[in-house]
């Protein structure tokens, strides 16, 4: 195998030089720009190789973006909890059910939370009202009825 054959699918003096590209580094659905790279592109299969500084600021971008959506993450887990009007601690009781320090944890980016929650978070704070439904739904009287219910069932 020669140098400018492609590791990937084996073509032959497929991998041709390219300089000054821009390549997309992604991370969920967020997305960062890399300009001004170079490497190496199968012209068969599309597989790419940078070149070794190219590589590392490629990289290096990535884990930046992985850290800036942490850190983000968490700033708006902060605001939206502040702005309802929430301790960490019900906030937890109420949104989570997670240990007493998960608030805490998510806010200071030391913990991801899970996506679910950081869902519900962002849907409340474009909807505060729903606040309400949710404490409603939490105290679960309407499932406490149906369990009433079904016990009278099954005394008749």
């Amino acid at each position: 195998m020669s140098k400018n054959d492609c590791y990937s699918c084996g073509a032959a003096n497929a991998m041709q030089a390219f300089r000054g590209r821009s390549f997309n580094v992604s991370f969920k659905q967020l997305n960062r720009m890399v300009p001004d790279l170079a490497g190496r592109e199968c012209t068969e299969c599309a597989e790419i190789e940078f070149d070794a500084p190219s590589a590392e600021r490629y990289a290096r971008a990535g884990d930046e973006l992985i850290e800036d959506a942490k850190r983000v993450m968490a700033d708006e887990m902060k605001r939206i909890r502040r702005k309802l009007h929430f301790t960490q601690k019900s906030a937890v009781q109420l949104l989570s059910g997670g240990g007493h320090n998960a608030f805490s944890r998510y806010e200071r980016a030391e913990v991801e939370p899970p996506k679910p929650l950081f869902v519900l978070m962002r849907l409340l704070d474009r909807h505060p009202e729903l606040v309400r439904e949710l404490q409603a739904i939490n105290e679960c009287a309407d499932i406490n009825a149906l369990l009433v219910q079904k016990q009278q069932q099954r005394e008749n």
